[in-house]
């Protein structure tokens, strides 16, 4: 019997087949979804910010950025089979979730950012990503299957996608 291993926020977990791993509320954050098709090794990162230099204080969990949290996923996958070169990704998240008039301010942009951090670490990491719903206005929580690379994203008032 299959298992549904659930990530928090700022979080990261891997799986084997038959098992799926599932985050709830991506607004700015961008949830990742990396497998091996071959090992069916998969694993979800729940990022919160792009970028852990900008942060002074290193205390904070490496799962919480795009550029330490998805080399960890990588790094955990490995251990568990996985090989680097066959990983493929799947993004979503990175919504706008409030807008900030007159401010001046890049705070409402932080789902944006995200996104492009990720892309860019992933693109480093040459992990191609096959799909992804990102942006808008809207919170996902997601399901994502290692066996079969169905990622399904859920969001209020709109029908259940699997990209």
């Amino acid at each position: 019997m299959s298992e549904i291993i659930k990530v928090g926020m700022a979080d990261l977990k891997t799986c084997v087949s038959p098992d799926g791993i599932t985050t709830l509320g991506l607004g700015s954050c961008v949830g990742i979804a990396i497998r091996d098709p071959v090992s069916k090794v998969g694993g979800l990162a729940h990022i919160m910010l792009p970028d852990s230099k900008a942060i002074k204080n290193g205390q904070q969990s490496v799962a919480k950025f795009a550029d330490t949290g998805i080399v960890e996923l990588v790094r955990q996958m490995e251990k568990l089979g996985a090989k680097q070169s066959r990983m493929v990704a799947k993004i979503a998240g990175g919504a706008t979730m409030f807008t900030f008039q007159g401010s001046g301010s890049n705070i409402g942009q932080v789902g944006d950012r995200n996104v492009e951090a990720v892309k860019n670490k992933l693109k480093e990491l040459k992990i191609p990503i096959l799909a992804e719903d990102t942006g808008a206005n809207y919170g996902r929580t997601v399901i994502f299957y290692p066996e079969s690379g169905d990622f399904h994203i859920r969001a209020v008032g709109k029908s259940e996608t699997i990209i």
